[in-house]
């Protein structure tokens, strides 16, 4: 399955849409995306809307940690909205539930974007 990624940015702030699966094979499709977004701005806050992710394995769960780590080494952090029950569950049974801020649906005062990527 293709894995479609895109951002928007406002204030400080920047809100990753996932679309797909994040495995072995698109995962590194994430991880460029990261790199990008986190070479480019100096965000420092990154929300995951993965309210459209069908599936995630360890290989993405990496990613996310990675980009985790690179973001709190300056300051920063990262977050998980809107996790469909498949997703919750990995995010639950690994325990990185309690490493990412989980957030039930997208903040609000997060709906509100001036750029895209």
């Amino acid at each position: 399955m293709e894995l479609k990624v895109s951002t928007r940015s406002h204030a400080g702030h920047t809100v990753v849409t996932i679309v797909g699966e994040i495995d072995l094979y698109t995962a590194p499709r994430l991880q460029a995306e990261f790199t990008r977004l986190l070479g480019q701005s100096q965000t420092m806050l990154v929300v995951l809307d993965m309210s459209a992710v069908e599936f995630c394995d360890s290989t993405g769960m990496n990613v996310l940690l990675s980009a985790l780590k690179r973001l709190r080494e300056r300051g920063g952090t990262l977050e998980v909205a809107a996790p469909r029950p498949a997703v919750r569950k990995i995010l639950q049974v690994t325990g990185l539930d309690s490493v990412f801020v989980v957030h039930e649906t997208l903040p609000e005062k997060l709906l509100t974007s001036d750029s895209q990527g």
